[in-house]
C-alpha cells in the first residue's frame, strides 16, 4: 500500500466550460487483452453513439494489455480509421495497470472505462458522466444491484457479485452497491490524487480506487444500469475472487493502522455548502456547535456508563477518573475528525495530548464536585451522584468546546488552492510536490511496469 504523504488538497469542484476548442472533454478507455473478434464492432458502435447523443468532444483510447493475437493490429487500424481513437500498448496485462496508465497520461478532464463487451447499455452512458461534468460528483459508477437496474445474467455469476459486495459491506463499511461494474468514470483531478494510492493493477483497482474515495469523503454518483452477460468472459472468476479477497485484507489492514493519506483527497474550505457563512454566524460555527452536541451527547452516555461500571467495584472519585480518561480520549478523536474535519494522522498525538490538558480540567471540575457533594452529605444517593456529574460535565462541555476551537483546533486561515497552472508531471509526483493542479499536461508513463513483486 503506498503511504506517500504530499501535501496538498482537491481543488473545489467547478462546471465545466460549455465549449473547450481542441481538449476532448470524455476519454473513453477500453481495456483488451486479445480481443481481435470484438474489438471493432465494439469500438465502432461505442464511436457512433457518442457521436450521435454526446454533446462535447470525445476520444475512445484502447489500452491493449499485451495481446498476443491480432488485436493490436485492429487497434492500429481504427486509430488509422476513425479521428477520436487512439490506442496504447502495454507489454504487461492488468486492467487496473491499463486504467491508471492512460488516465494518467490523458488530458481530458472526464476519464471513464468500459468493457470490451458493452454488457452495459450505452445509453447510461451520459447519465454517468453528466455529474462529472456539472461538478456535482467526483466519481460514478454504473450498477447492476440497484433495485432499478435490468440485468440479465446467469445464477453463478449473480451470486458471486452479490456475495462479494456483501463482504465489502461488512468487512470496509463500502456503501457503494456495485464495485465490479465495468463502467465508471472519474474527474481528471481526482484522479491525480487518487491513483497513486491503488496500488493493484488488476482487477481489484476498481474496487480499491472506490473504497479510497469513499473514506476520504469524495461523492461518488450512481447510475442504475441494463446489463446483460456476456456468455464468452474470459475472466476466472476463482482466481478473480481470490485475489479480491486478498486485496480486501489488504486494504483492511491499512485503513486500521491509518496508513494512508487520505487527507491529500480533501476538498478545500467552502466547497462543502455547510461550509458557506451564515449572517451573523461566523464561519463554520453552526456546523462545528452541532457535531460537537452529538459528540458531546454520545461520550457523555458512554463516560456515565463506564462510570456505572467502575463504581460497582470502587469509589466515586476512583470511578470517575478512568472514566472520564477513557471517554475523553474517545471523544478527542471523534471531535478532531467529525467535528473539526482532520484526516488523515498528522498532529493526531499532539491533539490528544491537548485533549489529555482540556481532560485535566473537566476531571477537576467533576472531581471538585464529587467533593463538594461528599461533604455535604456523608452517603448520597448514586441518583445524585449522577445529577451532579451531569451537571459538571455540562460546565465542562462548554469549557472544551471553546479550548477544542481556540486551540486544539484552531482555525489557521490557511489559504486556498493556488490558480490553476499549466506543469508537466509524472503520473506518480508533481512538479512543485502538490497535486493541486488540474489542467496539467501528462506524460504517458508505465506506473510498476517493473514491480518484481506483482505476479501478473
Amino acid at each position: 500500500m503506498r503511504t506517500d504523504s504530499s501535501p496538498g488538497t482537491l481543488p473545489a469542484r467547478e462546471h465545466l466550460p460549455a465549449t473547450d476548442a481542441g481538449t476532448p472533454v470524455l476519454d473513453v478507455v477500453i481495456p483488451v487483452f486479445n480481443e481481435e473478434k470484438d474489438l471493432q464492432p465494439c469500438v465502432r458502435r461505442l464511436h457512433e453513439h457518442l457521436t450521435r447523443t454526446f454533446p462535447y468532444a470525445f476520444r475512445i483510447t484502447i489500452a491493449d494489455n499485451a495481446s498476443t493475437d491480432t488485436t493490436p493490429l485492429v487497434a492500429a487500424r481504427l486509430a488509422a480509421e476513425v479521428p477520436e481513437v487512439t490506442t496504447v500498448r502495454l507489454e504487461r496485462k492488468g486492467r487496473g495497470r491499463a486504467l491508471r496508465t492512460v488516465w494518467s497520461a490523458s488530458d481530458a478532464p472526464i476519464l471513464a472505462y468500459m468493457d470490451v463487451d458493452l454488457s452495459t447499455d450505452l445509453n447510461a452512458l451520459l447519465p454517468l458522466v453528466a455529474p462529472l461534468i456539472s461538478g456535482h460528483s467526483d466519481l460514478a459508477i454504473g450498477s447492476r444491484l440497484t433495485r432499478s437496474s435490468r440485468v440479465v445474467r446467469g445464477p453463478k455469476r449473480e451470486f458471486v457479485s452479490r456475495a462479494y459486495n456483501l463482504i465489502l459491506r461488512g468487512s470496509l463499511q463500502a456503501r457503494f452497491s456495485d464495485a465490479q461494474c465495468g463502467f465508471k468514470a472519474i474527474r481528471r483531478e481526482v484522479a491525480q490524487v487518487l491513483l497513486p494510492l491503488v496500488e493493484d493493477t488488476g482487477w481489484f483497482f476498481d474496487t480499491e480506487m472506490l473504497v479510497l474515495a469513499e473514506r476520504a469523503g469524495l461523492r461518488i454518483h450512481e447510475v442504475p444500469v441494463d446489463w446483460v452477460d456476456d456468455p464468452d468472459s474470459t475472466v476466472h472468476i476463482v482466481r478473480t475472487a481470490t485475489d479480491d479477497l486478498k486485496g480486501v485484507w489488504r486494504i483492511g489492514k491499512a485503513l486500521a493502522s491509518g496508513s494512508l493519506p487520505l487527507d491529500r483527497l480533501t476538498r478545500p474550505f467552502g466547497d462543502d455548502p455547510r461550509d458557506r457563512e451564515l449572517s451573523g454566524v461566523p464561519g463554520g460555527l453552526a456546523r462545528q456547535l452541532v457535531g460537537f452536541c452529538v459528540v458531546g451527547g454520545l461520550s457523555t452516555l458512554f463516560y456515565l456508563l463506564l462510570y456505572s461500571g467502575f463504581r460497582q467495584f470502587c469509589g466515586a472519585q476512583l470511578a470517575n477518573a478512568p472514566a472520564l480518561l477513557v471517554s475523553a480520549v474517545a471523544n478527542t478523536a471523534a471531535n478532531r475528525r467529525l467535528t473539526f474535519g482532520v484526516r488523515g494522522r498528522g498532529g493526531a498525538a499532539r491533539h490528544q495530548a491537548q485533549g489529555l490538558v482540556v481532560f485535566g480540567i473537566g476531571l477537576a471540575l467533576t472531581s471538585g464536585s464529587l467533593a463538594a457533594l461528599h461533604t455535604a452529605t456523608d452517603s448520597p444517593a448514586h441518583s445524585t451522584e449522577l445529577a451532579v456529574l451531569i451537571a459538571a460535565n455540562l460546565a465542562a462541555t462548554v469549557l472544551r468546546f471553546l479550548l477544542f476551537r481556540v486551540w486544539v483546533f484552531p482555525d489557521r486561515g490557511e489559504p486556498g488552492p493556488e490558480p490553476y497552472r499549466t506543469i508537466h508531471v509524472r503520473a506518480d509526483e508533481a512538479a512543485d510536490g502538490s497535486w493541486r493542479d488540474v489542467t496539467a499536461r501528462l506524460s504517458p508513463v508505465h506506473p510498476h511496469d517493473n514491480d518484481p513483486g506483482d505476479p501478473r
